[in-house]
Order: C-alpha cells, then structure tokens, then sequence
C-alpha cells in the first residue's frame, strides 16, 4: 500500500471521470478549497450515509466556496446510478483503474478505496487529512476546519 499523503504537502494532480463521464482535474479548482472524499462503494450504507451527509450540507460548503469531489473506484455508470438514486448534486468520480487511490495511499487490501478525505487549499496543499472517518459526522467534521 502507498503511503498516506501528509498535511501540507502537494496533492497529487488527476483528470477523472465523473458520473456523467466528464473529466475533472484537481489543476481545474485552483484557487479554490476542495473537499477530496474517498470512499469504499457506491450505494452500500456507510458510503449511502457519508453522501448524504455531505449532500444535506452543501449549503454549508458553498458558502465556503468548497468544491465536493467524492472517489471510488465504482465505474461510471455506478456513480450514475448512485447519484440519481441519492440526489446528489456534486461531483463522484469514478477511479476505475485505481490510480488515483494508489498516489493518495487510500487503496485498502480489498482493492477498494478506505474511508479518508483530504481538504485541500487554494494552493492546491493538503490542509488536513482525515482517516477512517464517520459517515455519520463527516461532513460537520470538516466544515469545522473553518471555525478555527
């Protein structure tokens, strides 16, 4: 397994596809806070919660000005499914060849995505790593970086 990214290092750059197969490189939301989530698997329950948490707070996160992007490595057409059956309106992206998972050092035994999330600057350098995180707390978690 790769080694975790640490706080206030580079993010590692990628162009994936989303669920509805456009790219997206983390070079596009430069100058811009992102919220890099990955998760296990589409539509299994922890990964329903998270999203859903997430989704319910996106208000919140817009007023940050915080990208979304959640990744696993589910295919396209799973991410699709996934968002259309949860209403979520932000990016998934779907890291088929594991890749982008491996440069983060999230790809578990399995094969799938672990549970961790990367807050990622304007300057494109990890703010704050969170691992093994709680579906259910993820998203308030996170926006309480900002109340610091």
């Amino acid at each position: 397994m790769a080694t975790l990214i640490k706080e206030n290092s580079q993010a590692p750059s990628f162009t994936l596809p989303d669920q509805d197969g456009a790219q997206h490189s983390l070079a596009d939301y430069k100058g811009k806070w992102v919220l890099l989530y990955f998760y296990p698997k589409d539509d299994t329950s922890g990964c329903t919660k998270q999203a859903c948490m997430v989704r319910d707070a996106l208000p919140d996160f817009s007023k940050l000005d915080v990208t979304v992007l959640g990744v696993s490595v589910d295919a396209v057409a799973s991410h699709k499914r996934f968002a259309e059956k949860y209403s979520l309106p932000f990016t998934l992206l779907a890291d088929e060849d594991k890749k982008v998972s491996g440069a983060y050092g999230v790809l578990g035994e399995k094969g799938m995505a672990l549970r961790t999330s990367f807050l990622i600057d304007p300057d494109g350098k990890v703010a704050k790593v969170y691992e093994n995180v709680d579906p259910a707390t993820h998203a308030e978690m996170v926006l309480g970086y900002f109340e610091k």
